[in-house]
């Protein structure tokens, strides 16, 4: 048993502030029984990484973010890129130690303490679960356009949008929230090959977009390049970082990946490096092709720079047809990654057990999936995109900060661990991550972070009223509680 090790003895209390820094033991992390079948190859979880990501925020974001940087928004991309890469190696090395479901949680709760943990899944909540109803209301933009194009008539307005935006209720996004429960309940294996096929397509709309976008590429677009200077940059950053959600996606299929501390690692930055080159290459191509002053409150953005460029309907029913179908695949990862988080949190007591219940026939955490589902529905359903955006920023980037901090205190506290994967240029790269995330978490509105605190409050109310009660820390819980099968 290792010095971090998951419960005192009973004849040795807690005091509130040890119980609050209580740590679970990797050992006993790696020991733990699931239900959950090792079935994910590292393509596999490539492509869960990269169709959590790709579709997050390219389709959409633009709209957001152009306006406040100008051409210099490019560097906005970059900067993102950057942050995310960091923590993408951060996130590698703590796969490789602790190969398991969870994502940040879990790493939280290895280095950094069950309180720290449960405040970090929190985030996650924030991260998966609004970042799926945000891209949910995206794709409702989307699917818009395609009916226009196809048909020459809208989908009701009062039907496409939330009470804050004149409607009744976004129901296209509440029923692809559905269609993507119903996958996600039929089973994981059978989610990854949908996901995979999808993110072929996603990866083809995109170029096809640069390659018809850069015919029509002017130079003069790139004038006054720092438009509303570099605090501009900064701040389109911090929503540009919404579309790098779902990177971590990876981090939440420990249980169910083969040769997970070797694939994991390598899905991660395989991911990164996919999903940064696509990206830059279509948001050159889109300022070379659009003023930015244009981007402000376009719907369906990307298809409506290749209308007004070529003149003609079919590349903008092209493009619309491939987000239709290729961005359902973001809010099914999204939704998968919640639905884990909450089975690793109720299986360590933070959370009700209901969320670890597993199907004897599928394999999947059904009523987990119903819960996430309904939640999800209700976000997509009645609140704006912009909302959501920088709800979604806000829990990633704090989530990431604890992945990068959980490094460096592993690194001091457990150096004998066996690391699959050690990020490069210990402990500067860890260090930088934290720094970038901070600075993006800066840029971020007054209004945001209002609500953050308030769902933080919230978040410390459920763990001293919950959580910690039933942790399975606790020193009269079972050593390894199983998942409910039924």
């Amino acid at each position: 048993m290792s010095s971090d090790g998951p419960r005192a003895p009973a004849d040795q209390p807690r005091s509130a502030i040890s119980t609050l820094l209580r740590r679970r033991s990797i050992e006993d992390v790696a020991a733990q029984h699931t239900e959950l079948k090792r079935r994910l190859t590292t393509l596999h979880l490539t492509a869960l990484g990269v169709g959590g990501t790709v579709g997050t925020g390219i389709f959409f974001v633009l709209a957001e973010a152009a306006p406040m940087a100008g051409p210099g928004v490019v560097l906005s991309f970059m900067l993102a890129a950057v942050t995310a890469g960091l923590t993408a190696l951060c996130y590698a090395e703590m796969a490789s130690i602790a190969p398991v479901s969870g994502s940040s949680y879990s790493y939280a709760y290895l280095a950094l303490g069950e309180f720290a943990a449960h405040l970090v899944g929190w985030f996650l909540i924030l991260e998966y679960g609004v970042s799926s109803a945000a891209v949910a209301v995206g794709w409702s933009e989307y699917l818009n356009n395609l009916v226009i194009g196809v048909t020459g008539h809208a989908i009701p307005a009062a039907l496409l949008s939330a009470p804050a935006g004149g409607g009744i209720v976004n129901l296209p996004a509440v029923v692809l929230v559905a269609m993507c429960g119903v996958l996600l309940i039929r089973g994981v294996r059978e989610s990854a090959v949908v996901n995979a096929v999808m993110v072929g397509i996603k990866v083809a709309v995109l170029i096809f977009f640069v390659c018809v976008a850069v015919t029509g590429f002017t130079v003069d677009h790139f004038h006054n390049f720092f438009a509303h200077g570099w605090s501009g940059v900064g701040a389109a950053a911090s929503i540009i970082f919404f579309s790098y959600i779902g990177l971590d996606a990876v981090s939440t299929a420990g249980d169910e990946a083969k040769d997970p501390k070797k694939s994991m690692p390598r899905a991660l930055i395989y991911s990164l490096v996919i999903v940064t080159l696509v990206y830059l290459l279509v948001s050159l191509s889109a300022i070379g092709a659009q003023k930015y002053q244009m981007f402000a409150g376009q719907k369906a953005g990307l298809s409506q720079i290749l209308a007004n460029l070529t003149g003609a309907s079919w590349p903008a029913i092209i493009l619309s047809a491939g987000a239709v179908i290729s961005v359902f695949s973001v809010t099914l990862v999204c939704m998968f990654g919640q639905t884990r988080i909450f089975f690793t949190m109720g299986q360590d007591g933070l959370m009700p057990k209901v969320f670890t219940a597993v199907s004897k026939r599928t394999g999947t955490p059904v009523k987990s999936t119903v819960i996430v589902s309904a939640f999800v529905a209700l976000l997509a359903g009645l609140l704006p995109i912009d909302v959501l955006f920088e709800a979604t920023s806000i829990g990633a980037l704090s989530a990431f900060t604890s992945v990068a901090l959980g490094v460096i205190v592993l690194r001091v506290r457990r150096p004998d661990l066996a690391r699959g994967f050690t990020v490069p240029g210990y402990p500067v790269t860890p260090v930088l991550a934290i720094v970038a995330c901070l600075y993006l978490l800066s840029g971020l509105s007054a209004v945001t972070w209002i609500a953050f605190v308030s769902w933080m409050a919230l978040a410390v109310i459920v763990y001293f009223a919950y959580g910690r009660r039933h942790s399975t820390l606790n020193a009269d819980a079972p050593p390894t509680p199983s998942p409910r099968v039924e």
